[in-house]
């Protein structure tokens, strides 16, 4: 049963949700609600990948650190799906923190100004950021460009659409920054 990728389900999902917004003619931004669920429910299905151990093929490469995991082969390894867990957890907590804006809850969403849509952005952009990273220290995606694998790549494709998002946020907050050193 080899193939199965949470990044090929949420790009995957993602581009099906886009095309078919884009065929009933819904233009508005989508998704927010969705990002804090689907964070939390690939935080429970790691602690299942943890559990199955070598059979899942997401375990990590070797390791001489002290929290190495031999899942039952004498091979002491990275717990990728432990380090992806506890991100997975706080970045749900942030991004629910994010949502709560019109409870006075979050500074971060008002600083960069969020629209709708933007919420769901972010989880995409960090989850995939944070698996192009993590996927260095497992060795089941073997390398076909530049070290990386294809879904590393697929991650980076997908991060470099959401660019532009990126830039706007960053310029909406550079700008209010420069707003209140000029105020101070």
């Amino acid at each position: 049963m080899g193939g199965k990728t949470i990044i090929g389900g949420l790009i995957g999902g993602w581009i099906a949700v886009e095309l078919m917004k884009k065929y009933v003619g819904i233009s508005e931004s989508t998704g927010d609600l969705f990002a804090v669920p689907l964070t939390m429910g690939i935080a429970i299905g790691r602690i299942g990948c943890f559990l199955t151990g070598l059979s899942d093929k997401t375990y990590g490469t070797a390791t001489r650190l002290p929290w190495g995991i031999d899942f039952g082969d004498g091979v002491r390894r990275h717990p990728t799906q432990l380090y992806e867990f506890v991100f997975l957890i706080g970045l749900s907590i942030f991004l629910y923190r994010l949502l709560r804006v019109g409870d006075g809850v979050s500074s971060v969403s008002t600083l960069m100004q969020f629209r709708n849509g933007d919420v769901f952005k972010l989880f995409m952009i960090s989850y995939l950021g944070f698996r192009l990273i993590l996927d260095f220290w497992k060795p089941s995606d073997p390398a076909v460009l530049l070290g990386m694998g294809s879904l590393q790549w697929a991650c980076v494709v997908a991060i470099l659409i959401y660019t532009r998002d990126v830039l706007r946020w960053l310029s909406k907050q550079r700008v209010q920054h420069n707003a209140l050193q000029e105020v101070s």
